[in-house]
C-alpha cells in the first residue's frame, strides 16, 4: 500500500499547515518563473517529442490502405 509522503526522495521535515502552504506557494513561484524563462526553449522541445511520437518509425514499412482491417 502507497504511504503519503513515501515517493519523496528525501525526508519529510515536520512543517505547521501554514509553513507547508508557503513553500508550496514558493514553489509554485519558483516552477513558473522557471516555465517563463525558458518557455521558448520548453515549447520547441515538447513540440519536437510530440511531433517525433506521431511520427512512425522509418524502418517500418508505411500501410498507407484505407481499409481498417
Amino acid at each position: 500500500m502507497h504511504t503519503p509522503g513515501a515517493s519523496l526522495w528525501l525526508a519529510k521535515p515536520a512543517l505547521s499547515d501554514e509553513t507547508a502552504a508557503q513553500l508550496l506557494d514558493f514553489l509554485y513561484e519558483l516552477v513558473t518563473g522557471f516555465e517563463n524563462a525558458y518557455f521558448d526553449q520548453l515549447h520547441r522541445y515538447y513540440a519536437s517529442a510530440e511531433s517525433s511520437a506521431d511520427t512512425p518509425p522509418s524502418d517500418q514499412p508505411q500501410n498507407n490502405d484505407n481499409e481498417p482491417f
